[in-house]
C-alpha cells in the first residue's frame, strides 16, 4: 500500500460514519529537514520532537456526504493547492479502505496556519485519525503515523504525545518510516515559550524549502550529523537533562538554517526579531536561566525551559521589538478521537 501501513494490513470494517479527531502541533528538537523520497514524504534523517499542548487542529470527516469532496478550513471553503492536498490524502484513505465515496472535511485550528508553527503536522495527524475511522479502517499507532506522514512529514510525530522519535527508515516503500513515543507526556514537565515574530504567511513553504536546501553545499554535512544529534537527544530526554537537550536542539536548528542560508537562492526564514530573540535567550543563560531556543521553517522562536522559568523567559521575549505574541505550552497529548 505504498508505505501507508508500517506493520500490518489494516482491519477494515465497512461501517464508515462521520468521525472527529484532534491533534496537537509538535516542535522538532532534532530537526526534520530534507527528504529521501518527496512523493512518500520519507525523511533524509530521523527526528525527535515534543508535542505541545494548546496548539492544535480538529478534523471532522464524513464519507458519503455528497458527490464531490468538500474541504472547509476555519469556516472557509478551501480552494487551490490547500484543498487538493487534503483530497489527495483522502484518496489514500479511500484506496486503503476500498471505498469510493466522497467526503466532507471540516477543520478548525487553534494555531495559525503557514507561519512556521507546525499547523500542517497537527492538521494531517487529526485528519489521518478522523478519516481512517470514518472510512472504517482500524490502524495500529505505527500505521496511523505512517499514514499521517503522507500528508505532512511532521504529522507522523503528532500522532503521539510527549517526546517522539520519527525513524528515517531504509526501505524504498516507506514501510519502516514512522514515529513512536520516546517518553510519555508525564515523563518530564517542560515548557515551550513561543515568540511569534510574524503572522504573515511564509513566502517559501517547508516543502519547497527542503527541495531548495537539498542543493546547498552544507546539506551533506547536515544529513551526516543527524545520528549523533539523535543519540545525544535521546540520552538527554532519558536523563531529564535540560542543558544537554537544549544545546543539541539549538545546534540542530542552527545547522538546518545554515544549510538553508547557503542554498541558491538563499533561504532566509528569520526576521530581525527572530535574531534578537536568540540573543535574549543567550543573555538569559548568562544570567543563570536554563533556556534554549529552536526555530523551524519560519520566523518564530520556541524556547525550552523549566516551568519555574517560563514567566521570566516570556517577559524577556515579549520585550523584543517585533514580537507580536507570546505563547506558553506544556507537553501535549497525542491524536485522539473526540466524536
Amino acid at each position: 500500500m505504498d508505505g501507508l501501513n508500517a506493520l500490518q494490513e489494516p482491519t477494515i470494517q465497512m461501517v464508515g460514519a462521520d468521525s472527529t479527531a484532534r491533534a496537537n502541533v509538535n516542535v522538532a528538537l532534532v530537526k526534520y529537514w530534507g527528504k529521501r523520497d518527496p512523493a512518500l514524504n520519507l525523511p533524509a534523517t530521523g527526528s525527535i520532537s515534543l508535542t505541545l499542548d494548546g496548539l492544535g487542529v480538529e478534523a471532522a470527516v464524513d464519507f458519503g456526504a455528497g458527490e464531490a469532496d468538500r474541504v472547509v478550513i476555519d469556516g472557509v471553503d478551501a480552494a487551490g493547492e490547500e484543498a487538493k492536498r487534503v483530497v489527495r490524502f483522502l484518496d489514500l484513505v479511500r484506496a486503503a479502505a476500498r471505498r469510493r465515496e466522497r467526503a466532507k472535511v471540516v477543520m478548525r485550528s487553534t494555531v495559525p496556519r503557514g507561519i512556521g508553527l507546525a499547523s500542517s503536522a497537527a492538521a494531517f495527524a487529526a485528519l489521518a485519525l478522523a478519516a481512517s475511522r470514518a472510512a472504517g479502517l482500524t490502524l495500529d499507532p505505527s500505521a496511523l503515523s505512517a499514514l499521517a506522514r503522507r500528508g505532512s512529514g511532521s504529522a507522523a510525530r503528532s500522532i503521539f504525545g510527549g517526546f517522539v522519535e520519527w525513524y528515517r527508515g531504509e526501505r524504498a516503500d516507506g514501510v519502516d518510516s514512522f514515529a513512536e513515543p520516546l517518553a510519555a507526556i508525564d515523563h518530564w514537565d517542560l515548557r515551550t515559550v513561543v515568540a511569534v515574530t510574524s503572522t504573515a504567511p511564509k513566502a517559501v513553504s517547508s516543502r519547497d524549502g527542503m527541495l531548495r536546501t537539498a542543493a546547498s553545499p552544507f546539506y551533506p554535512a547536515w544529513v551526516a550529523g543527524a545520528e549523533a544529534d539523535l543519540a545525544e537527544a535521546r540520552a538527554a530526554i532519558r536523563a531529564r537533562d535540560i542543558e544537554a537537550l537544549g544545546l543539541v536542539a539549538e545546534h540542530s536548528a542552527l545547522k538546518m538554517h545554515a544549510a538553508a542560508l547557503a542554498a541558491r537562492p538563499p533561504l532566509v526564514y528569520w526576521r530581525a526579531a527572530t535574531v534578537e530573540c536568540m540573543h535574549r535567550v543567550w543573555a538569559l543563560r548568562a544570567e543563570g536561566v536554563a533556556a534554549f531556543f529552536t526555530i523551524d521553517a519560519g520566523p518564530q522562536v520556541k524556547v525550552l525551559c523549566a516551568p519555574a522559568d517560563a514567566a521570566r523567559v516570556a517577559a524577556a521575549l515579549e520585550a523584543v521589538p517585533g514580537v507580536e505574541r507570546i505563547l506558553a505550552c506544556g507537553p501535549g497529548r497525542g491524536a485522539e478521537v473526540i466524536a
